[in-house]
């Protein structure tokens, strides 16, 4: 089925054709449509119109209302203030449209796929070889996750790129530490546990470190290790391959606690790129754009500048011949744009990391990589602060372990679902799973519903409450209409249009006749915090409807079939709308 025309668009169509024929030069022209509390919508384009055509705006105004006939979609149309359109639908639009949106045989509400899809290649959850997750790699891979879900929706080609695999100093000390005690990363069991993977690494880790600390004949084997690894010295390779899988055994554990899908192909770091170096730094040193600085590779900007006042260089190549993340990053960029063929290059990467990335992408650009048809941006993100608005940490000062975190959040979680069990007959295995669900959509909610670049306070008794603007209060909404629906008996959802709608039904109805261009907006502009906030009021729109509009003891059995369809209609865009954040909505609660 085609995508369903959404009730701004019909009325914005039809006040575009009347104002062409009022005032032949707006042809073309947008109304600035807008929701208003005073009417369904409003109208405010035609005072800017009025000024320029050098027209009276509420004689404009009138005679745009004179060609419209209020019919199928409009009920009223009224002029108000200085030229200002208040527009009023009929309850049979909302009603068809919403039924439109139901009867999709695609599930999709109606929502339009891209008429032109692109590639977009994304990367993001990029946690550290060899290292434990912490609390600063939570929001890389739930905004990331949010956005790929996203994209794929509206019909985009996404490429997923983590950025998994680095291998500076610390490799060329593990590997020669594994090198002379060989059985350090052997399995006695077959299944290593993520817990236990970590373990292994860590105990190796400050074993390595201790020596690399105290052994100077070790620490300089361990530096000629990584002169090593970068030039693909195979043995090499390999033992540094043992700390890669080692390391993923561990991170997929993490993910799946996240509710995550990460999968080997989408693995792409450091040494991804290994073989591209030396060409993208001949490349860029033969065009000019980057130019021998002090031995070392340089590429410089005028608007850049250090806190002395001097400009502050990229170095794409050190003075030793070693390579910089920016030699990495303008690889991976040539490989992207030319293997990948993206049309689109996204970073989701702290904030922090702005000035690098403005860099590497206007070098991109001199280099000729990227053109105006390939977009790069960063969706820069800011920090998960404690309660008390410092960036979040132990009691001990220590950053604090992703998975600890993610454990916490269930357990609170859990012990919410817990209580409200018994009332609704849940299983010991139905609390379980939901309390994962709960624990897991709480975090990921509080993290997308504030504007990713702001920082977010991370507070666990706000997360996981019934009230205020929580992924609990939405996903309890998903459930309690489940719970009509299933004690609706005989009766079942249809629409009626041919019926009235009481004030509460059409502000919901006119609320979820905004999903699709709201999905739009959010894949467009990569922000899903916007979605977010659709999807609470879409919840406080259905708690008044609920408070207001008896459904199974409605007054007629076609007004209790129009409100159970209502309520359907509300349940799959919740669902839906929950899914691309990546978040589950349990059938029962």
């Amino acid at each position: 089925m085609a995508s369903v025309t959404s009730l701004s668009d019909s009325v914005q169509q039809q006040l575009a054709s009347a104002l062409s024929a009022s005032l032949p030069e707006a042809a073309g022209a947008d109304p600035l449509l807008r929701r208003s509390d005073r009417a369904d919508f409003q109208a405010n384009g035609i005072l800017a119109l009025a000024k320029k055509a050098k027209a009276n705006p509420r004689e404009l105004a009138t005679q745009v209302v004179s060609q419209i006939v209020a019919g199928d979609v409009i009920k009223e149309i009224e002029v108000s203030g200085p030229g200002f359109l208040n527009i009023t639908i009929t309850d049979r639009a909302i009603t068809e449209n919403l039924a439109a949106r139901y009867t999709d045989e695609t599930g999709r509400l109606g929502v339009p796929l891209a008429a032109e899809p692109g590639t977009t290649v994304i990367d993001y959850a990029q946690p550290n070889v060899a290292k434990e997750m912490h609390v600063g790699h939570l929001r890389s891979a739930v905004i990331g996750d949010s956005v790929v879900q996203l994209l794929e929706f509206t019909g985009e080609n996404v490429v997923r790129r983590h950025h998994i695999g680095d291998w500076g100093t610390q490799f060329g000390m593990l590997i020669q530490y594994l090198e002379e005690h060989p059985h350090e990363l052997d399995h006695k069991a077959a299944q290593v546990s993520g817990e236990e993977a970590m373990s292994n690494l860590n105990r190796l880790y400050k074993a390595a470190r201790k020596l690399f600390d105290s052994d100077e004949e070790f620490k300089t084997r361990a530096r000629r290790r990584v002169v090593d690894l970068q030039a693909g010295e195979p043995k090499t390779l390999a033992m540094w391959q043992k700390f890669v899988d080692e390391s993923k055994i561990y991170f997929y554990s993490v993910f799946e606690k996240l509710d995550m899908e990460i999968q080997d192909p989408d693995i792409v770091g450091e040494s991804g790129y290994n073989d591209m170096l030396a060409e993208t730094c001949r490349l860029l040193e033969e065009s000019g754009v980057a130019v021998r600085s002090e031995g070392a590779l340089c590429v410089f900007f005028e608007d850049i500048k250090g806190p002395d006042g001097n400009p502050v260089p990229l170095i794409v190549q050190k003075s030793d011949g070693g390579y910089g993340y920016a030699a990495t990053d303008l690889s991976a960029i040539r490989d992207r744009v030319f293997n990948l063929k993206a049309h689109s290059l996204l970073y989701v990467v702290d904030v922090r990391q702005s000035l690098h990335f403005k860099m590497v992408f206007e070098t991109a650009r001199r280099a000729g990589w990227l053109g105006d048809d390939v977009k790069a941006q960063q969706l820069a993100f800011g920090t998960v602060l404690g309660k008390d608005g410092k960036p979040f940490k132990t009691r001990e000062g220590e950053t604090v372990r992703l998975e600890d975190l993610l454990d916490e959040a269930v357990e609170r979680a859990t012990a919410v679902v817990r209580e409200k069990a018994e009332k609704v007959g849940l299983t010991e295995q139905e609390i379980v799973e939901n309390g994962r669900y709960v624990g897991i959509g709480a975090v990921k909610y509080a993290d997308l519903s504030t504007s990713a670049v702001r920082d977010y306070k991370f507070d666990l008794d706000q997360m996981v409450s019934l009230n205020g603007d929580t992924s609990v209060y939405l996903q309890y909404a998903y459930a309690r209409i489940q719970s009509i629906l299933r004690k609706a008996g005989g009766a079942s959802p249809a629409a009626h249009p041919e019926l009235e709608l009481a004030p509460a039904e059409r502000a919901l109805g006119l609320h979820l006749d905004r999903f699709a261009e709201t999905v739009q907006e959010v894949a467009t502009a990569y922000e899903p915090h916007k979605l977010a906030a659709y999807l609470y009021q879409l919840a406080t729109h259905l708690t008044t409807f609920y408070d207001q509009c008896p459904v199974l003891k409605a007054e007629t059995p076609q007004q209790v079939e129009n409100r159970l369809f209502l309520c359907d209609v509300t349940a799959r865009t919740l669902h839906q709308g929950m899914a691309l954040l990546g978040i589950r909505t349990p059938e029962r609660l």
